[in-house]
This record gives structure tokens, sequence and C-alpha cells, in this order.
């Protein structure tokens, strides 16, 4: 697929806090007009549509471009789609109040709503990569520039102080628009950049099979998607390279670092399964690989559990998932600033703090909720993540979004279970393995030889790939386990998913 153009705006660039200034100076000018006289004569309707529209207009273009523009700049379509609206508005009202003997032909107005539409139809097409090109949009938008300050240099000072003011405020807010575009630049890295559709913690794939957009809503929740693939790893060799980095001096690498290592080395090969699906949509995280894991802190059948996320990516290796930064595991924890540290020595601290993550803080916030409050909390947030609308701080701390969680039934000396999926959140991937134990077998000259054995379950989202594929990841997760040697090095090559 070509890569399309994206627009961003520098914080570096004065052009950008020049184009946000002209938008605040645009409030500044409509409230100064309701102060010298136009309270006194503007509707009730008019409050709405020709001062509180415009403010929050403005004041939403100058956030964006300030806070959003290197990233997102794209969602700056929205003041200007609300600009048109107002601008539109102003128009029928010339023609329902007078003013203008042009506007006394509603001709003219149904014209000047086909042109806003067409203005902002182009900012759209523009800013997300349909236009290549800056310059239509350039010269669309200094014509009502253009018009505006015609205007304004007729009226003169035949009109009243505040009338001018609000003509002023309208040349300050498309004058930013115009600014606004001088500031853009195109990305040159050749990297993917947000666009529509695209969420904060994912990327929209869009090329899917008809197939795979219908099964969303002929299976709506996780659960009605989920499939379980149960099989057994021979780790006698993963267990020679455990020894061999303990030896090296990762005195607490274990199992669970190395499954953990494997799957992100799958991901790097087959990256459809770091796919999400919410909102009856398939998404991709790309290189953010993200890890749960549940601990119990004391193992009794009345112990606490706490949760802890990893950030991991499709490059790291078994040294970057037994040397993680703190501060990437466990948000907003009490251990924030601390150096690095081994899982193992986190466990161990977790297991020993009471309510030591902002998981388990907002967990019991919402538990001394009134029943009735918390079911229509728990509704809020789940339409919130439907259109992924979440505040990242959450998705960041839930433990029911994320890549994968994985689950250790070794402790407790049992077999794996094979664990649903959350239908809340948007995890398509369940692990969970069991103890390891030994199986005395015949060799190919007959001999009887001492092997490891682990048995593995791994639940998954059909919706954001189908069996094969799974399949064909469990093959190459077994190949890693028997050479395991191969996850001390970085992969070749990451495949990136469907563009």
């Amino acid at each position: 697929m070509k890569q399309q153009t994206r627009f961003y705006v520098s914080r570096k660039n004065p052009l950008t806090w020049f184009a946000a200034a002209l938008s605040l100076a645009s409030i500044v000018l409509q409230i100064l007009a309701l102060c010298l006289g136009e309270g006194a004569v503007i509707s009730t309707v008019n409050i709405w549509f020709q001062k509180v529209l415009p403010m929050a207009v403005s004041l939403g273009f100058a956030l964006q471009l300030v806070l959003e523009g290197e990233t997102r700049f794209y969602r700056t379509s929205k003041p200007i789609f609300w600009a048109c609206v107002y601008f539109g508005q102003a128009a029928l009202d010339l023609h329902l109040h007078g003013g203008y003997a042009l506007f006394g032909y509603m001709r003219y107005v149904v014209m000047c709503w086909v042109l806003y539409l067409l203005l902002y139809l182009i900012y759209r097409l523009t800013i997300t990569g349909k236009i290549p090109v800056s310059y239509p949009l350039l010269f669309t938008l200094l014509v009502p520039l253009a018009i505006l300050i015609y205007d304004l240099a007729v009226a003169g000072c035949t009109i009243a102080v505040w009338y001018r003011l609000v003509k002023i405020s309208n040349i300050a807010m498309a004058g930013s628009a115009v600014v606004a575009v001088l500031a853009m630049r195109p990305f040159t890295d050749g990297a993917y950049h947000p666009t529509w559709g695209d969420r904060k913690d994912g990327r929209l794939i869009r090329t899917l099979s008809p197939m795979n957009i219908v099964a969303g809503y002929i299976m709506p929740t996780r659960n009605d998607a989920c499939n379980s693939i149960q099989t057994t790893f021979e780790i006698s060799k993963v267990e020679r390279y455990i020894r061999q980095k303990r030896a090296e001096g990762m005195e607490s690498f274990g199992l669970t670092h190395v499954l953990l290592a494997a799957y992100v080395r799958c991901i790097a090969k087959y990256p459809g399964v770091n796919r999400f699906f919410s909102g009856q949509r398939v998404y991709q995280r790309d290189d953010d690989v993200q890890f749960t894991m549940t601990i119990k802190k004391d193992m009794r059948t009345d112990g606490e559990e706490t949760t802890i996320k990893l950030h991991l990516k499709p490059t790291d290796t078994t040294k970057e998932v037994y040397l993680l930064d703190l501060t990437a595991l466990v948000a907003g924890t009490q251990f924030r600033g601390q150096f690095e540290q081994r899982m193992k020595g986190l466990i161990d601290e977790v297991k020993n703090t009471p309510l030591d993550s902002t998981f388990d803080h907002v967990a019991a916030l919402l538990a001394s909720m009134p029943r009735l409050l918390l079911k229509f909390v728990v509704w809020f947030l789940k339409t919130l993540d439907y259109f992924g609308l979440l505040p990242t701080f959450l998705t960041d701390l839930s433990p029911f979004h994320g890549t994968v969680i994985f689950t250790s039934m070794g402790s407790l000396g049992i077999p794996p279970i094979v664990h649903h999926l959350y239908n809340f959140g948007n995890l398509p991937v369940f692990v969970a393995f069991g103890r390891k134990y030994r199986k005395v077998e015949l060799d190919l000259q007959g001999k009887p030889v001492t092997r490891r054995y682990v048995d593995f379950v791994m639940n998954t989202d059909e919706r954001i790939v189908d069996g094969f594929y799974y399949a064909t990841v469990m093959k190459y997760f077994e190949k890693l386990l028997r050479e395991p040697e191969q996850l001390d090095l970085s992969p070749e090559e990451v495949i990136r998913d469907i563009p």
C-alpha cells in the first residue's frame, strides 16, 4: 500500500504559537464584544451559535495545535468543521434578520454552506494525506480570509464598536487556520503516523477481508470468539539454557523469562498476534508489546492479588526481558524511580506490599461504590473503551488491556488451567503454563532418557487472526524453545503487519 503523506506542526516553529495566539485572541475579542454592547442585542440562539460555538472552536484549535500538533494534527479538522458551521449559521442569520442585501436571497446562503463544506473537505483530505500537498488548502483558506478583511474595510467606522470586534475576531479565527497551514510540515521519517480511525493504543487495520469484518458482529464478545490451544513443550534444552544464564550472573533467570522472550520473538515474525479487537474493529499495537502478569501476594486461598504490566518491543532479547526498568512494570507505585531490578525481585516486593499498584487503588475505589453506581461506572467505562476514549492512564493500569497475560501454575504444582478471556478491555490472548515434570522415554537408539516437560494452554481471540495463524505461531514458539540461544540476539528482521 502506498504510504500517504501525513502532516504535523512543531512546537519549535514560531508559526505554531502564532496560530494558537490568534485563536486565543479571537476568544478575547468575542468576550470584549459582549461587554461593549453586543450582550444587549444578541438573542438566546445566537448566544450559543455566535458566541459559545466560536469561542469553543478557537480554544479547541489552539489546544490541539500546541498539545497534539506534533502527533495528531489531523484532529484539528474537528474545530475546522465547527468553524464552518459557525460561519454558515452567521450567513443564515443575516438572511433571517437582514444586514446584507446579498443574503436576502436564500440561494446565496445555500452557496455559502456548500463552499464551507468544500473548505472542510479540502482541509480533511489534506491533513489525512489524500491530497499530498498543502497549496490547495492554503489557497482555499486565503479566500474567506480575504473576504472577511474586505468586509471589515468596507464597513469601516460606520458600525458599532462591538460589531467591529466581532469581525476582527472572525479574521483572527480564519487567520489562525491560515498560519497553521503555513506551519504544517510533512513527516519524512517513513514511519506510520496516526490518522482518523486509529486509537491511542492501536492502529486500525483497514484491509481486512469482509469475513473478518462481519465476524466481529457475529461474535460480539471475546468469549464468543475464544479458542483454546493445549500442548506440551519439552524444556530440557531450556533448563540447560537457564542454568547457563544463571552462571553468567542472571541469578533469578527462570522459565517465565524464556517463555516471554519467545512470545515477543513470535510477534517479531508473526505480528498478527499483537492485534486486538475493540469496537467491532481490529487494531495493531505495532512496536508496543504489553505483557500482563497477576501476582498472588500470599499463597493462601484468601491471599490478595495485584497486577504488573511490562512494555516490551519485538526486538527485545532475553536480556531486555530480564533487565526491566521498574517504571515500566508497575505504573504509579511507590517503587517508581528506582534502578533496574530483576522481575523476581519486583515480585517479591509486590507480595510484601499492600495495595502496591495504582490499579489496586482504583479497584478499591470502585469496590467502595454502591452497587447501582458501580454498575453505571463499569457500563460507562465499557462505552468509552468501545469508542477508544478511555483515558490512557486507565488503559496503562488495566490488566484487561494488553497483548497477552501470562499465569504460572507451577508454583501451585498443578496443570495449567483453561482460562477465559475477559470481555472488558482488549486482551486477546491468555497463556497458562503448569509445573515442570520429568518423563523417562526411549531415544532413537532405544536407550532410556529423562526429559523435562511443561504443559501449555493458550486461549485466543480468533477475530484478530484465524486458527491456522495461531497454529503457525505455536510451531515457531516450540522451535524457539528447542533452540533458546536464538533469544540472545535481536531478530534479523521485524515483520510489520498490514500497512
